[in-house]
């Protein structure tokens, strides 16, 4: 029974990874992560992207402090911050996130506060669904891998 629960477990993975590439959430970065993860490393997929959601975390509460000064006019500051995350969300394979960063960076570039500020909305809830898509992935994952009888530590 429990073969079959992780081979159903196994199957809402690949659902839940086919719908996040067609909706372009993730790109082949992502499969190249996955790919470094084996045996020795069993949770090193989990490990990468919670820095990645560490991080990001951080930016965006930079970005949001910067737009939200009275007298705003860094905007080299907000490109450095847009281009630390573009590459850490190329790096994992966040797709739309990075295509965010893209435009986001495009609207500070010609010093639009107003265009900056729709595309940290728009920024914050693409983040937020992928942090949310991804938790589901990983927790699936956990679930598999307790189904299939195999015991590796949980990191929190």
């Amino acid at each position: 029974m429990l073969v079959l629960g992780a081979d159903r477990l196994r199957a809402d993975m690949s659902r839940l990874l086919a719908l996040l590439f067609h909706q372009g959430v993730l790109d082949e970065q992502f499969l190249q992560l996955q790919q470094l993860q084996d045996e020795s490393s069993p949770n090193f997929v989990s490990e990468v992207v919670n820095i990645y959601f560490h991080e990001s975390e951080k930016l965006l509460r930079n970005l949001r402090a910067l737009l939200m000064e009275r007298d705003f006019s860094d905007y080299k500051k907000m490109g450095i911050h847009l281009n630390q995350f573009m590459g850490s969300s190329s790096s994992i394979g966040a797709n739309r996130v990075r295509n965010v960063c893209v435009a986001f960076r495009a609207a500070s570039e010609q010093n639009n506060r107003a265009g900056c500020l729709r595309a940290l909305e728009l920024l914050e809830h693409e983040y937020c669904y992928l942090k949310n898509k991804l938790h589901e992935l990983f927790q699936i994952e956990q679930q598999r891998v307790l189904a299939a009888g195999v015991r590796y530590p949980v990191q929190n």
